[in-house]
């Protein structure tokens, strides 16, 4: 009777009574005011959120079928096979329709790319008639695939990038140029110009008042808005589409439409963006006579390309100025909006490609001596490789310059603003490159890419070049540093995969590092100050401080004169408040000629910096490399590869300066705390060291031991030969597979092993809950792989031996056992998944066919196991019943 409802419950969706037809349910923990429920609003409200458990209490509801009451207790054989073929022609029709559609998509499309754009540039009448005959080939289609792919991909984001510099413009506004001819072409024809211009200042003298501001822009806005608005396609059928409906994953065949849209797109982008750009460069390189050159870069269509865009600017801005003076107001703003486009795209190109690229081969260069080489060694490797060559030169620039940008973030975190204004904030939220590249004219950019890449170059020969340099000249035998090694092939490439996926991301992942280096620059700056008198221009507590009238009077006057022989750059920063703006100085006597020493001791710093970089972790690494493996090994090693020896000497001065640097943390606090913080460190230390021998060690060894027997050995060692396990081989590689795998299992469903993980990370080392880690993570994987690595073997040698007596027998067995457990395992899982995946076909045929209804069961406070069974189990339930 308590769980009867009263006349004064209601339901928690609609607030109304039950009634005869429609009972109040409580189908969840939930009491009170919001215990009672009907059914049909429960599964209106599921409908909507797509959710099967309550909001609040987390309960899963739960629904009893109700099936005809002539349903027999078994299925006949016929329902059985008429429902069996209903869900198997269901399936292939799904199944044929989304091979038509991947067919469509990863075949058709990039295929029809590949052969259109080979058929343009072949530039031949017999290509272009023989094209559709060429479409409907069956030669060569996996290469063309890979191809097409390829320019399909280009031409997306083509056309994303034309979309969103169309968004930069309608928002930003275009250059100056474009929108003063705007604003003349506006203006009514046979005014004098006199007159045109008097009232464009009476206009604006009378946009001054608020009221006036306010209207013309009330009165403006709706035309700029239908103007920027205005758009052929019906946006009403847009609304509709999804990816589903466009990619044809919904089922239907509306995705054939786009499919012939994204073809034609794509003929078009080629013909556009890499067709006729490139036969203009091609007939301007012939013009000159340049063709010769353009072949000898080993990139003769690549060349060609950009020559024809630089050409196509050129004619673009003179016949932008010819229509501009013929008053042809509209072909003018296409052809300046034309500009525009391949102004950007050629910006884009040089950087982001370019320079970097001239930054990566000038590193290249300063670092010979370093390695003993010379430039013959790299013209030499790059006739072999050029394309690799050049990818491995671009991608070193790229690091570098991205380095040499967070060096300066932090440069600006220390200094004071206004320093460094000759180099673009990055962190500035008015700060916006595309906007740069739209208004700024060429020649700004072209002077900021020269300035640019002086810069680099100096960089790169005080960090490089010198210090080599000098290095060899102090001490001839440090250098060159050894970039080959007498060790197996695969054993170095393993040690290389493990030091860039596993050790090098964990150094570089220490917060400790950023905030040293910060520290360290902060600290030479202050005494450069102190040294200098330069402390007010540097840091700004001069100007802060400065608390006279007079002086600030003086100080503002400078500033105001220092602003007038600034460049545009820093005017720009002088006007702009706020902290990434400008912040007055105060400037001593002869500034300039500190100003110049300043200037010298950067470089010299800079010098001796890489010195340091150069020599130490080398110098420290070497001695670790060359005295643990004596220790060990009770021999001495060979030359390893100086990659190694530098993360190891880097490691071992990381740990060095981490504990200096806590130990000084600790010192002003006293003995006992010192001392106190030491024992619980060191207990901290050698849970971590047991974690890590199980979790670093033990684990990957295991892991990457049962790799090689089960994939490897059987794949690459014949029966006649007998394996040969390396154990740091497979501990590196195993190493790189608990990685990738820990990756899937955070990616995966949850369980036990995944939140045990993960909290293990949570924690990290130092506040690591080595019991909870030990009985929750170790101890089940080690025991699996474990059970995994030593059961086949027991088998093989222990038992097979007994009953077989031929060796070679015995010798398959052994070898073999690991690959067939392996698929006996996943035969079983297949056949157990065919079992269940039968049963749930069982119940929808017999759901399809007999079932009535469903009711809403009322939640038991005496026990919770419907929250563990799934509606088919409750079906089967009720079915027995």
């Amino acid at each position: 009777m308590m769980d009867e409802p009263q006349p004064t419950d209601i339901c928690r969706v609609c607030r109304c009574e039950a009634t005869s037809d429609k009972p109040l349910f409580h189908p969840c923990i939930c009491t009170g005011s919001i215990k009672w429920i009907h059914q049909e609003c429960l599964t209106q409200w599921m409908r909507y959120s797509h959710k099967e458990y309550c909001e609040l209490c987390r309960y899963r509801f739960t629904f009893m079928p109700i099936y005809d009451e002539n349903m027999p207790r078994h299925l006949p054989i016929r329902d059985i096979i008429a429902g069996l073929l209903n869900i198997v022609m269901t399936a292939l029709k799904y199944w044929l329709h989304y091979t038509v559609v991947a067919g469509a998509w990863l075949g058709v499309v990039p295929i029809v790319a590949c052969r259109i754009f080979s058929c343009l540039f072949a530039l031949s009448v017999d290509s272009i008639l023989t094209l559709p005959f060429d479409l409907f080939s069956i030669k060569n289609l996996a290469a063309d695939m890979f191809q097409g792919s390829f320019i399909v991909t280009c031409t997306l984001f083509a056309f994303i990038g034309l979309v969103w510099l169309r968004e930069q413009i309608l928002h930003g506004g275009g250059p100056e140029w474009l929108e003063a001819e705007d604003i003349a072409d506006q203006e009514p024809v046979g005014r004098p110009a006199e007159q045109a211009a008097g009232d464009r200042m009476d206009e604006a003298e009378n946009n001054n008042h608020p009221a006036a501001q306010f209207e013309d822009h009330r009165q403006d806005q709706p035309a700029i808005d239908d103007h920027n608005n205005w758009n052929p396609v019906e946006w009403d059928r847009a609304e509709e589409l999804t990816w589903e409906r466009l990619l044809g994953l919904d089922g239907s065949l509306i995705f054939l439409e786009h499919v012939f849209w994204v073809v034609s797109l794509n003929t078009l982008f080629i013909l556009v963006f890499a067709f006729f750009p490139y036969n203009i460069g091609s007939l301007f390189l012939m013009a000159f006579d340049l063709k010769e050159y353009a072949k000898a870069s080993r990139f003769e269509g690549l060349v060609t390309t950009l020559c024809g865009y630089i050409v196509s600017s050129c004619c673009l801005v003179i016949m932008h100025a010819v229509t501009s003076v013929t008053r042809l107001s509209k072909i003018s703003r296409i052809l300046g909006l034309s500009y525009i486009v391949v102004k950007v795209s050629l910006l884009l190109v040089i950087e982001i490609g370019a320079l970097p690229l001239i930054c990566g081969w000038w590193l290249d260069i300063c670092s010979l001596p370093v390695f003993n080489a010379t430039i013959r060694d790299r013209e030499a490797s790059f006739n072999v490789a050029p394309g690799t060559s050049m990818f491995i030169h671009w991608l070193i620039g790229m690091v570098f310059v991205y380095y040499f940008a967070s060096f300066v973030l932090m440069l600006r975190e220390v200094l004071r603003p206004g320093v460094l204004w000759f180099l673009r904030n990055l962190n500035d939220p008015d700060f916006s490159p595309i906007q740069e590249m739209i208004h700024l004219s060429m020649y700004k950019h072209i002077r900021r890419l020269m300035a640019s890449c002086v810069i680099f170059g100096m960089v790169v020969m005080l960090i490089l070049y010198v210090p080599s340099r000098i290095l060899k000249a102090i001490w001839p035998s440090f250098l060159p540093y050894v970039i080959t090694s007498h060790t197996e092939s695969v054993n170095e490439l393993s040690l290389e995969l493990l030091l860039l996926q596993v050790i090098m991301p964990a150094l570089l992942e220490q917060h400790y590092i950023r905030q040293w280096v910060r520290a360290t620059i902060r600290v030479w700056c202050l005494t450069v100050a102190w040294c200098l008198d330069l402390k007010s221009y540097l840091l700004g507590d001069g100007a802060q401080n400065n608390d006279e009238p007079g002086a600030a009077a003086a100080a503002n006057a400078e500033n105001v004169a220092l602003a007038a022989g600034l460049g545009a750059a820093h005017q720009a920063l002088l006007q702009r408040g706020g902290p990434t703006g400008f912040q007055p100085y105060v400037r001593p006597k002869w500034f300039a000629a500190r100003i110049g020493a300043l200037l010298a001791i950067i470089c010299l710093t800079t010098v001796a910096s890489s010195l340091v970089v150069l020599t130490l972790p080398v110098y420290v690494g070497r001695k670790v490399m060359n005295v643990w493996p004596s220790l060990l090994l009770s021999k001495p090693v060979p030359t390893v590869h100086e990659l190694y020896t530098a993360s190891a000497g880097m490691y071992v001065l990381w740990l060095v300066a981490r504990i200096v640097a806590t130990m000084i943390s600790w010192l002003p606090k006293g003995k006992m705390v010192v001392l106190r913080r030491i024992t619980k460190m060191s207990v901290s230390t050698l849970k971590a060291m047991f974690a890590v021998i199980w979790l670093i060690g033990v684990i990957p060894f295991l892991f990457g031991l049962l790799i090689e027997l089960v994939i490897v050995v059987p794949l690459r060692v014949p029966l006649d030969q007998t394996p040969v396990i390396w154990t740091w081989l497979d501990w590196g590689l195993g190493l790189l597979y608990m990685k990738i795998s820990c990756a899937l299992l955070m990616m995966g469903p949850d369980w036990r092993i995944k939140r045990a993980v993960e909290r293990t990370f949570r924690n990290g080392f130092q506040r690591m809950n080595l019991k909870f880690t030990v009985k929750e993570v170790i101890v089940p994987v080690v025991s699996t792989l474990a059970l995994l690595l030593a059961f086949p073997y027991a088998i093989a040698h222990g038992v097979v031996p007994v009953f077989v007596k031929s060796f070679r027998l015995r010798n398959l067995i052994a070898r073999r056992i690991y690959p067939f457990l392996l698929l006996l395992a996943v035969l079983i899982s297949g056949i157990s998944f065919g079992g269940r995946q039968s049963i749930r076909w069982y119940e929808h045929i017999r759901n399809d066919k007999y079932l009535v209804g469903r009711k809403l069961v009322n939640y038991n406070h005496k026990t919770t196991s419907h929250q563990s069974e799934s509606p088919a189990a409750v079906a089967a339930a009720t079915n027995e019943l």
